[in-house]
């Protein structure tokens, strides 16, 4: 056998392989669309009212900062006497610790010059230590970013599901400028999905939440125990998220917490934000993943093998940008420049595997399939059963971005792959006004 054969026979088991592995994880997204009807999980009224600390980690945010503490003391339905407003102002050299405090929050300034700590995990961790040393008892912390708005009930159903045990949860994930254009509207969909379909399914199936962005419910012993907040990685969220996994705590979801922010609208602000949450997961994924295997055999709890595979999405949209491009348009080349266009053809050359006519049907064909029902279908699903929670007030306003759907995840995969090879690093992105809620 020729070795230009061996060597095609041998990618081609590669690749075989490493279609599998990249299955794996697109198996368990598609069990979570096609679950979609399972009903919410509701947690139970509960009358006593818990106090409460909002942190809110803010540098140079004097557009925002106002409107978004004002708004938490106005709309809340929840006794104002119960909760307070913390916002730390980090580095910051404009308005925004004067008006914070004008809208009624505590301001604490932190000025450190240190480079290597402007991220926001260390305006968390002074933020939260400031707030210990109150002596004040609240019960459990929510956190936000300065440009985020909530819905009325936010404090009050996140209450609830303090009052009934729970320890860590996240709400449903929305978007202030969800109509804003194109791109966002396919930008908004990609990021609903998590909230929507994944975490409602995990909650449902008694499986852990991904308690990874704004709005996030901590229960205020958590931190008094480990003294204050013990994460430093430009992914702080999810850090502090698995290791208080590790610790035995089960991290939940409330649906009906919603929390609005502000998605990028431009192909750059998405590339500076996919490379901080590519290069900073990819880390934090190799550093964890022995001790959460360890975990999930040890506390007999799958969640750990969720977010395994759920995050392992940053290392397969680098073999989708490389390796299986590249493989299939050699292996096409190959197959022609040898003549092996069916798959007898291919079998009299010593060839495993289809010819080039099957080669190039079954590409076509997993393609479409993706596009379809990966891409126009999941995001015409989510559309229908949710575009309220969106920001639109008829579903029509929101039914372009699911046809442009399938081309964001495209633009996601390549700027997630880019941000493998950044070094991490918090970079601001721009603020939109989006639609008051």
């Amino acid at each position: 056998m020729n070795w230009h054969v061996t060597l095609y026979n041998v990618l081609t088991t590669i690749n075989n392989v490493l279609l599998i592995l990249i299955g794996i994880p697109f198996i368990l997204q598609f069990l979570y669309m096609f679950l979609f009807w399972l009903p919410k999980k509701v947690f139970k009224k509960s009358e006593e009212k818990k106090r409460i600390c909002v942190i809110i980690p803010a540098h140079n945010e004097e557009d925002v900062i106002g409107n978004t503490v004002r708004r938490l003391f106005e709309r809340q339905n929840y006794p104002a006497e119960l909760f307070d407003v913390y916002v730390v102002a980090h580095n910051c050299t404009d308005r925004t610790a004067e008006l914070a405090r004008e809208a009624g929050a505590r301001v604490l300034v932190l000025d450190d010059p240190d480079p290597a700590r402007h991220i926001v995990s260390y305006a968390l961790k002074f933020g939260y230590e400031q707030i210990l040393a109150t002596g004040i008892a609240y019960d459990f912390s929510i956190r936000l970013d300065a440009d985020n708005h909530v819905n009325d009930d936010f404090f009050s159903l996140m209450n609830d599901a303090f009052c009934s045990g729970v320890k860590i949860a996240r709400p449903y994930e929305s978007a202030l400028n969800m109509t804003q254009n194109q791109f966002t509207r396919a930008c908004g969909l990609y990021y609903t999905f998590d909230s929507r379909f994944s975490s409602r399914v995990r909650e449902r199936l008694h499986m852990d939440a991904h308690v990874n962005g704004p709005g996030s419910m901590t229960d205020m012993e958590i931190i008094r125990r480990i003294g204050g907040y013990d994460t430093a990685s430009i992914v702080e969220d999810t850090e502090f998220n698995i290791k208080r996994m590790c610790e035995g705590v089960r991290c939940h979801f409330v649906e009906d917490a919603v929390v609005y922010e502000d998605l990028p609208s431009s192909f750059r602000d998405t590339m500076n934000r996919n490379k901080r949450i590519a290069a900073g997961n990819a880390r934090l994924l190799c550093r964890f993943t022995p001790r959460m295997c360890w975990n999930a055999v040890k506390q007999f709890r799958f969640s750990f093998i969720e977010q395994i595979l759920t995050y392992s999405f940053i290392f397969i949209c680098l073999l989708l940008c490389t390796w299986i491009p590249g493989y299939y348009i050699y292996a096409a080349s190959y197959l022609a420049a040898q003549g092996a266009f069916t798959s007898a053809q291919a079998a009299a050359l010593g060839i495993s595997g289809p010819g080039l006519w099957q080669l190039l049907t079954i590409v076509g064909i997993c393609l479409g399939a993706l596009f379809l029902v990966a891409g126009i279908l999941q995001g015409t699903l989510l559309i229908l059963l949710d575009y309220r929670k969106m920001g639109a007030e008829r579903r029509r306003e929101l039914l372009s971005g699911a046809f442009l759907f399938p081309a964001f995840t495209v633009v996601y995969c390549v700027t997630m792959a880019i941000g493998l090879f950044c070094k991490p690093k918090w970079v601001k992105i721009n603020r939109n006004t989006g639609t008051a809620r």
